[in-house]
């Protein structure tokens, strides 16, 4: 089998988690889940020894002001990545994809595997995570490029659908994707059995993706390898061309490949995964509410409150008669939401940039 090299995106800045997720330290860098944060979390699952296929150190893709930060969390769990990739400017996820797989093909070779994954989800079952794997691959050494499709539980409007196609031994050729539908059609969807959520990982090897991005979106490719190629490298790190990385267009891998592919496959991955994009995910997942359904992270009293989440910074919070509330208090800022309208945290981090607040970075 061939060699699998995790590359694990973790530029992003999980706006919809402000105001404690900032662009100096987004959500990935944050103990949200566990003791450790959700980058350590993610490095530790893909750097779990399996006999079933040979897994390269990782490579952490992100930004210069997380760098500093994500390599001093890393050393303390032990865990030397074989290369940090630095982001000049945010140019999406097809970017990151030809600069991963330009990477992977020089240093392991074309036939090598990249997986393709964000440093921000949660994944609950670590070995139905490593079964997906091993299932993607056999996907990936025949050519196809795969994602992880996650069973639909709810007509969520915030995650892509993948229809299934034809079935492969494993997994299924993609029919078709559908970003973000309405609750209606998301429902149709679900009704049919034949849909996934897109959990936005990827298995592809690195020469299959390369070719594939030269014929749809040369453009990315193009700019991707050459901010690679005209990189400034010290030991570990390797900081993309400014130049070069600004001209390439940003664009999502989904839209820039995994729509115009004849290779799109997708593995169902029963991996207990939540893409925590927002405080009412971190409600979900949480497994020591209170009997009244309350989540408590910090110092924190509940009077007569249901279905609430709250996290402080160590201010004493109470919260009375309240039912299906977020209330998030820093330092700097303090979040009052309706549980159901965590979504919208990104329309009010959209108005503190357009007044141009500090408390976003």
């Amino acid at each position: 089998m061939s060699v699998v090299v995790p590359v694990i995106m973790s530029g992003g800045s999980g706006t919809r988690l402000w105001p404690l997720s900032r662009a100096s330290h987004p959500k990935q860098l944050h103990a949200l889940v566990s003791e450790m944060s959700m980058v350590q979390e993610t490095v530790m699952r893909v750097s779990a020894t399996r006999e079933d296929f040979d897994i390269a150190p990782p490579i952490i893709v992100l930004n210069e002001r997380q760098h500093e930060l994500a390599r001093l969390q890393l050393t303390e769990l032990g865990v030397a990545p074989s290369h940090y990739v630095v982001e000049p400017v945010a140019r999406n996820t097809a970017a990151v994809a030809a600069v991963a797989a330009a990477l992977v093909a020089r240093e392991y070779g074309e036939e090598a595997l990249v997986l393709l994954l964000p440093a921000d989800h949660h994944i609950r079952d670590g070995d139905a995570f490593h079964a997906a794997i091993t299932a993607a691959s056999s996907l990936a050494e025949s050519g196809c490029i795969v994602t992880f499709g996650i069973q639909p539980s709810a007509p969520e409007t915030g995650y892509g659908y993948i229809e299934r196609g034809n079935r492969l031994d494993p997994g299924y050729r993609v029919k078709r994707f559908t970003e973000k539908p309405d609750v209606a059609t998301a429902q149709r969807f679900i009704a049919t059995g034949d849909y996934y959520w897109n959990a936005g990982i990827f298995m592809f090897g690195s020469g299959t993706v390369l070719a594939e991005m030269d014929g749809h979106c040369p453009d990315i490719s193009s700019s991707s390898r050459a901010a690679l190629a005209d990189a400034s490298v010290v030991d570990d790190l390797v900081v993309l061309c400014a130049k070069r990385f600004g001209e390439c267009p940003s664009n999502s891998f989904d839209y820039a490949i995994m729509e115009k592919t004849s290779k799109a496959t997708v593995v169902p991955a029963d991996i207990g995964w939540s893409d925590v994009g927002a405080w009412s995910a971190l409600w979900d997942i949480a497994e020591d509410k209170t009997p009244e359904g309350n989540v408590a992270r910090g110092d924190v009293h509940f009077v007569d409150t249901q279905n609430s989440y709250v996290m402080t910074n160590g201010r004493r919070v109470g919260v009375v008669g309240m039912d299906n509330v977020v209330v998030v208090v820093t330092d700097d800022a303090v979040l009052v939401s309706d549980g159901s309208r965590t979504q919208d945290v990104k329309a009010l981090v959209t108005a503190l940039q357009d007044e141009g607040r500090s408390e976003l970075l």
